[in-house]
């Protein structure tokens, strides 16, 4: 058996790799990414490798490979090694970069499931939640939500109530590290050769799960705060960890911002658990704003949708049609202007 099946490598991943011309070459997974080094796991261990200087100066960061990539490289030396190619990328988790209209920023890619950790304190929000849900869904990502720190005093109805309508879509685990049985359910929800990646705030106890759902220290877990009560960030990069007998594990960073990065808004009606009333509005370009026959509005105004749901929707809507408008602009700027180099370029071979 292939030792990386257990990181996810497959068949299909295989006829992918032969169609690259550096087919001959090893192949492996990227478990972290440091500024110019990118550790990667292969069938003969893992290596240190750096990339060619046609793939770290001829592609956009956001092209260049993050955490789960499945890239070939060019061994040297005992344990270091040259990424010259990166397998196409798929199911790949990512968000609006900060401070930009239409950049992405990758999380991770081929990733099986996304857990949305949040803790049950002030942390947790369930518009957060639905936002992280729609990105997760374009990309065909299954979702599930963990509400950790569940040891503490919490009212578990009432949450219930505010999250029924995502209690519909994808699985809930409330867990915590002092209620072992609460990580052993966890633990059966990921199959062996299958990638979950934690995404969540500072401090709502990432990487203390993924240390219990390893049974062992993998990753740094600070001290609660004196001051604030919760647990003090410490992950500071996207890292791969193997579960015995299990799945990849990703840890990330803490995110304050998440903002979509989507390219339509198709898929926010059926997470956000209206897609059913949508069907049955009287015109199929209904925008559930004012229009006559809106059978969203109806199930607002008759308590049947939740109206901090539906505000939700519409909110989304906006920040997800503005990006795909604005990375539509910028991809049709960047035509225009190979176009233009194209043009220079056969001016030039015909002096």
């Amino acid at each position: 058996m292939n030792q990386l099946a257990i990181y996810g490598w497959n068949d299909k991943l295989d006829q992918l790799k032969q169609e690259s011309t550096y087919n001959a070459l090893p192949h492996g997974r990227v478990s972290v990414v440091h500024r110019t080094c990118y550790e990667v796991i292969s069938e003969n261990g893992q290596f240190q490798c750096e990339l060619t200087g046609s793939m770290m100066y001829g592609r956009s960061d956001f092209e260049l490979p993050c955490t789960g990539d499945w890239v070939i490289f060019q061994p040297f030396d005992e344990n270091k090694g040259i990424i010259v190619d990166m397998l196409p990328r798929e199911r790949t988790l990512y968000r609006k970069k900060n401070g930009t209209v239409a950049d992405k920023q990758v999380i991770a890619s081929y990733v099986d499931q996304a857990f949305i950790v949040q803790s049950l304190d002030d942390n947790f929000n369930v518009r957060r939640a639905e936002r992280f849900m729609v990105q997760m869904q374009e990309e065909n990502i299954n979702a599930a939500w963990v509400l950790n720190k569940a040891d503490l005093d919490f009212d578990r109805q009432e949450i219930e109530e505010q999250i029924k309508h995502i209690f519909r879509r994808i699985p809930v685990f409330f867990t915590s590290i002092r209620q072992p049985e609460t990580i052993l359910r966890l633990r059966e929800s990921i199959p062996e050769g299958e990638t979950v990646v934690f995404v969540g705030s500072s401090g709502v106890g990432k990487s203390s799960l993924v240390n219990a759902l390893c049974g062992k220290s993998l990753l740094l877990a600070s001290d609660i705060s004196l001051s604030t009560g919760k647990g003090r960030h410490t992950s500071t990069r996207r890292e791969m960890v193997l579960m015995d007998g299990s799945g990849v594990l990703i840890d990330t960073p803490g995110v304050r911002e998440f903002g979509l990065a989507m390219d339509g808004v198709d898929s926010l009606e059926e997470v956000l658990d209206i897609s059913d009333y949508a069907k049955a509005c009287r015109f199929k370009d209904c925008k559930h704003i004012n229009e006559p026959g809106c059978a969203v509005l109806e199930a607002v105004n008759s308590g049947l949708l939740d109206a901090k749901v539906y505000e939700s929707y519409l909110k989304l809507r906006r920040e997800a049609w503005h990006f795909f408008a604005s990375e539509h602009e910028k991809r049709k700027k960047e035509k225009s202007f190979t176009k233009l180099v194209e043009e220079v370029k056969k001016r030039k071979a015909n002096r």
